[in-house]
């Protein structure tokens, strides 16, 4: 084989109470990703439909992925890299992390299947250093092995994967305005308070015997954020106001990833349904254009296409 095409989904990362170690996978939206080796060295990367993005492969996310794997395998020949980009970039649903675990997923694919999912991690996690400024897997965990993942520990990589229940259903809400990671990033003071920390890790604990226990309401208490929601709240547009819509029908509402999309998640589909109806009441008497998603939870992650 030297031609393969995938879908990779998109995700939510942190959760609310899960910053930097705790993510879902998405169904939906998806980049279309196809790599194929080529008889010469380097990488060609190549954007179908999206021109914001830089293609040369010091710049770009699957640069560093792919140079890294060929150095790891010895490899003599080069990649060809195409994607088609449905992720927007910078909406916080993890459209550079799509992109560094694609590169990684296809290129193993390609020789042999030689690397582990977590090895595959630490692979992307070069490609997402790029884009944030810091090596961090909570997106890229949820891609590769699917559902909901932990980051328990970068060093070394150690990824728990969680149940994932059935009956979830996530509304995002995407303001269509692109908010960088890297920049949403310089917001956050590393210094927090103990008092604050304490109710931040009792939810993730939280969540985490949620999932395992099927208990949606602990996973409706868990879904807050006293720490980093509180200082990014001024780069989203409306967030109160779409917290507020979605809460009659929502288990809980937060910022996704570093924004500025918002994730919903819900139990039962016409509960996903109204809440996305609810949060449409709202953005359309708004200024600022929205994009609105329904979307399962995907426990596949990226799936091999052709």
């Amino acid at each position: 084989m030297n031609k393969i095409t995938i879908n990779v989904p998109s995700s939510v990362a942190n959760v609310s109470c899960g910053f930097d170690v705790l993510g879902f996978c998405l169904e939906n939206p998806c980049d279309e990703m196809t790599v194929e080796i080529k008889k010469t060295e380097g990488v060609d990367i190549q954007i179908i439909n999206e021109k914001s993005i830089p293609t040369n492969p010091k710049y770009n996310v699957c640069g560093p992925v792919a140079m890294a794997m060929i150095r790891k395998l010895n490899f003599k020949y080069g990649f060809i890299i195409k994607i088609m980009k449905n992720i927007k970039p910078g909406s916080g649903i993890g459209s550079s992390a799509a992109s560094a675990a694609g590169t990684a997923f296809a290129i193993n694919c390609l020789t042999g299947s030689t690397f582990s999912k977590l090895e595959l991690v630490n692979f992307a996690m070069l490609g997402e250093q790029i884009a944030s400024g810091e090596k961090h897997a909570d997106n890229l965990s949820p891609v590769i092995f699917g559902g909901f993942t932990l980051v328990r520990s970068l060093k070394p990589i150690d990824i728990i994967s969680l149940p994932s229940l059935k009956e979830l259903y996530v509304v995002i809400t995407h303001p269509l305005i692109e908010l960088k990671t890297k920049d949403a990033r310089l917001l956050i003071n590393k210094k927090i308070n103990l008092e604050k920390a304490v109710v931040q890790w009792a939810n993730l604990g939280g969540f985490v015997a949620s999932l395992y226990t099927k208990n949606y309401e602990l996973l409706s208490k868990t879904i807050q954020d006293v720490i980093i929601e509180p200082q990014r709240l001024k780069l989203i547009p409306y967030f109160k106001d779409i917290v507020g819509a979605a809460s009659k029908y929502a288990l809980g509402t937060g910022i996704s990833g570093a924004g500025p999309s918002i994730f919903s998640i819900c139990k039962g589909k016409k509960n996903a349904e109204l809440t996305l109806s609810s949060i449409r009441n709202i953005t359309d008497k708004k200024s600022i254009e929205y994009n609105l998603i329904l979307s399962q939870i995907n426990t596949d992650g990226i799936k091999i296409i052709n």
